[in-house]
């Protein structure tokens, strides 16, 4: 008898492992991975979300660490410079329970009744994991909060405030507690902090996820504005240097074709570097610009040195030249156009980091 073998089904071809996955490996959730920050990457992330809070405060501190008498990031209302609220940062592994708020509330207790800083108007636990059931009960209701500190103060507070002063509750301290406001006290839920903080500029470099699309550039106004006063002039002078005569203003280069249409050009390109500009200010930390800028200037050194016949074909060569730049390494590479490379020639020009004529 003839035995018929079934073929066994082959398997199906694996879907393939994404290059990005490999370079940088599985994307980590921002809920999670705020989760493995050390302390100091913590209260730098909430110091820069309540710096984006500009509507509102006028200056954002952060002073935690040896001797900040109970204050992580501290912020002062726009309004009044005597008001201001405290962003406390704890980063555990678990959420917050009210053990680990007791000495905290007695730093603030000792340390406005000595009058070393006056009573916040919020106060706000900052945590990855937030705040526990129990605290978050505790934290609505103020006098059961505050007779709480009281009933804890002993086992928590009394040798826990500062290490050269045992802290007596007596019966002045007491009344003071009494006196005071505990509804300033909440905490805020850490998903909500994550999604504040994905309207900073500080947000992609902590998180990845790229940058967002760029907006459409706007045309530019009609006749030059006083910001762009420094690198239309250095155009114009290119221009009367290529000319062979007086060009004192836009109107003199009317009927000249080309250098007419390449100030319209030089233009465009201005603007569409400026409009980067604001991209990178709106979705980077601060400096990152800048460093493009150099690392343009950088590029284009060279051919500014070199002998060209006038300003014009200088200014036209520079530009060509750094349109050719990769520009690879920065941030903003995937966001840049041609017209950004040579804008970036013209705001050097305007900055007086470039010359076209001699």
């Amino acid at each position: 008898m003839k035995l018929h073998t079934i073929p066994l089904a082959s398997p199906a071809t694996p879907a393939g492992v994404p290059a990005e996955i490999v370079v940088a490996g599985l994307p980590i959730p921002a809920i999670e991975r705020i989760r493995i920050f050390s302390d100091r990457q913590w209260e730098e992330f909430v110091l820069e979300w309540v710096d984006s809070l500009r509507d509102e405060y006028a200056l954002v501190e952060r002073c935690g660490g040896a001797g900040d008498m109970g204050r992580d990031v501290i912020a002062t209302s726009k309004d009044d410079s005597s008001v201001w609220d405290n962003y406390q940062c704890k980063h555990y592994k678990n959420a917050l329970t009210p053990g680990d708020i007791w000495v905290e509330l007695g730093k603030l207790v000792y340390y406005t009744q000595r009058g070393d800083y006056n009573y916040p108007r919020r106060y706000r636990f900052v945590a990855p994991q937030g705040a526990g059931t129990r605290l978050s009960n505790l934290l609505k209701n103020p006098d059961k909060l505050r007779a709480q500190l009281k009933a804890n103060w002993d086992s928590h507070c009394r040798s826990g405030i500062t290490s050269t002063t045992v802290v007596e509750l007596d019966s002045k301290l007491g009344a003071y507690i009494d006196g005071l406001d505990f509804s300033i006290f909440t905490a805020i839920p850490p998903l909500r902090l994550i999604d504040e903080h994905a309207k900073t500029r500080w947000h992609i470099v902590r998180f990845g996820g790229g940058l967002p699309p760029r907006s459409p550039v706007g045309a530019p106004p009609a006749d030059p504005t006083d910001h762009e006063a420094n690198y239309v002039r250095q155009l114009l002078d290119a221009y009367a240097d290529h000319l062979k005569r007086q060009v004192i203003g836009v109107a003199d280069i009317f009927n000249e074709t080309d250098v007419r249409e390449h100030f319209g050009d030089s233009r465009l390109e201005f603007y569409s570097a400026e409009s980067l500009r604001t991209f990178s200010r709106d979705t980077l930390p601060p400096g990152e610009f800048e460093r493009l800028q150099d690392e343009v200037h950088s590029g284009i050194k060279d051919e500014v040195r070199s002998d060209h016949p006038d300003g014009y074909r200088r200014v036209v060569a520079v530009v060509k030249t750094a349109r050719s730049l990769p520009l690879t390494g920065h941030a903003l590479h995937g966001r840049l156009t041609v017209r950004d490379h040579g804008g970036i020639c013209h705001q050097l020009a305007n900055d007086k980091k470039v010359k076209w004529t001699k």
